[in-house]
């Protein structure tokens, strides 16, 4: 069933800014009836249709409430996401564990409150937003978290089939956003274009979105022995 986004409603998490509002901005020029803009903060909008919403994901029972708020929703974008820096092997376990709390166990416990929401308007669609490190082992914690979301993903795609509920997963590099302020990189996607590729592959009906060429590359790698996805090890 391919997702329809005109006249939809829709529930992003880390909704105030970087691809969160932009996915905000652009669905609602594309039509969007309203949008949820969910976050730490319920940053107000002079925008009606945008309502903010209160929500932390590693608090189940504030993500309840928002399920309970947003009983219209037809389209769910986990987008919500932090990371540090560190090597894995040395981070502080409570780093590690805050990591996976937002990336991973936040973005399972939003697709366990809003599937029922989904399965009551239709089905709907669901956006899991990962990273090109679901492949890539360089970001510690992150990576490994984004992983996890990689296979839950995929198995909420199989899972939340019989429902009607289309999942799809979007996979890019650095993009410009609050998130990667700090980081030294001389190349980032523009969130617009990310954006756009991910709503127009939604609308298509698409299971994965590669926004980029070095994600691209980077999943077609997956096939590749493991010394070939990590040349380092090779000059060992």
């Amino acid at each position: 069933m391919t997702p329809q986004l005109e006249g939809g409603t829709a529930f992003i998490t880390g909704g105030n800014g970087g691809l969160g509002g932009e996915f905000a901005r652009q669905l609602l020029e594309r039509g969007a009836r309203r949008v949820y803009a969910a976050d730490l903060t319920a940053a107000p909008s002079a925008d009606p249709r945008i309502v903010p919403l209160e929500v932390d994901v590693t608090d189940r029972a504030s993500i309840a409430r928002a399920a309970a708020a947003a009983g219209d929703v037809d389209l769910v974008i986990n987008n919500a996401g932090i990371t540090v820096r560190e090597p894995l092997s040395a981070q502080d376990m409570s780093i590690v564990r805050r990591i996976f709390d937002v990336n991973f166990f936040g973005a399972v416990d939003v697709v366990q409150e809003f599937a029922p929401v989904l399965a009551r308007n239709g089905g709907g669609a669901l956006v899991d937003v990962c990273s090109i490190m679901s492949w890539n082992a360089r970001s510690g914690a992150y990576s490994a978290a984004k992983a996890a979301l990689w296979s839950a993903t995929n198995s909420f795609r199989l899972e939340l089939a019989a429902q009607g509920t289309h999942v799809m997963g979007l996979y890019l590099t650095y993009t410009k956003t609050p998130l990667t302020v700090a980081l030294d990189q001389s190349t980032m996607n523009d969130p617009v274009d990310v954006v756009r590729a991910a709503l127009d592959g939604l609308a298509r009906g698409e299971l994965e979105v590669l926004a980029d060429d070095d994600t691209r590359a980077a999943r077609a790698g997956l096939s590749g022995p493991v010394d070939a996805l990590y040349p380092e090890l090779s000059a060992r």
